[in-house]
């Protein structure tokens, strides 16, 4: 480690994550998404702008035997994933706009990524070159769809989690083949908005559209003390490496 890099612990200590001290930082968004996919040993996964790796190493983790594969267009990220996954996580340094030939001819039994989540019409860029790749919607939300859509074998499920208001752009940018959609929305808070979503698809899938009840992340209705808050269910799946249940 360097003064440029923290090591950070995840799923209890289970995953361990080399990430850069300043810039975009891995948090709770990768754990539940990786938590919510329902995979089994023997399959492939791939996650695309995988970042340091937290989303296909905690879902490793969970899941022994799967097969993960990471794309990154930030090579310094790249191979701080590469380090972390110390084996487990391929990684392909590469744009969603050009993929290269070797993975355009795969395809994978789960597909998931957490796209950034600001589009930078709207906003200020970061400071931080890397945060501001990360959180700044360059590649259009609808790309990363469309690509996640191709790479996903028939009866294979693509996993996002994303903000809420965007929800309707991403049902729209889905593929008719596109089926079995399942949306999740997550609140920080009781009585509060939903801020974020995981949606989930089942490629030609025929199953009828699901919205099922908000995941609640913390206790109270605010924030009282600076100690963790989380409900029994999300602490399982941030601390345990538990399974997200929608």
């Amino acid at each position: 480690m360097t003064d440029t890099l923290t090591e950070d612990a995840f799923l209890g200590g289970r995953v361990k994550l080399f990430q850069p001290r300043v810039g975009y930082r891995a948090g709770v968004d990768p754990v539940l998404l990786a938590a919510s996919v329902p995979a089994t040993a023997g399959q492939t996964v791939l996650d695309l702008g995988c970042g340091v790796g937290a989303a296909a190493l905690c879902l490793g983790a969970r899941v022994p035997g799967l097969a993960l594969t990471g794309v990154e267009k930030q090579e310094a990220y790249a191979r701080l994933a590469e380090s972390n996954g110390s084996g487990m996580l391929e990684v392909v340094v590469a744009d969603l706009n050009a993929l290269p030939p070797s993975l355009r001819e795969r395809q994978f039994d789960h597909v998931i990524a957490n796209p950034p989540y600001f589009d930078r019409s709207a906003g200020r860029a970061a400071q931080d070159a890397g945060r501001e790749a990360a959180l700044a919607e360059n590649t259009p939300l609808p790309v990363w769809i469309k690509v996640a859509a191709k790479r996903v074998k028939p009866k294979g499920q693509v996993h996002f989690i994303h903000r809420a208001e965007r929800l309707p752009e991403i049902l729209t940018a889905l593929p008719k083949y596109m089926g079995t959609i399942e949306v999740l929305p997550i609140s920080p808070r009781a009585g509060r908005l939903a801020e974020l979503v995981i949606l989930r698809a089942k490629k030609n899938g025929r199953a009828a559209f699901r919205l099922y009840p908000q995941l609640i992340l913390h206790e109270g209705d605010h924030h009282k003390k600076d100690a963790d808050s989380y409900v029994s269910k999300v602490k399982a799946v941030l601390r345990d490496g538990a399974k997200l249940e929608f």
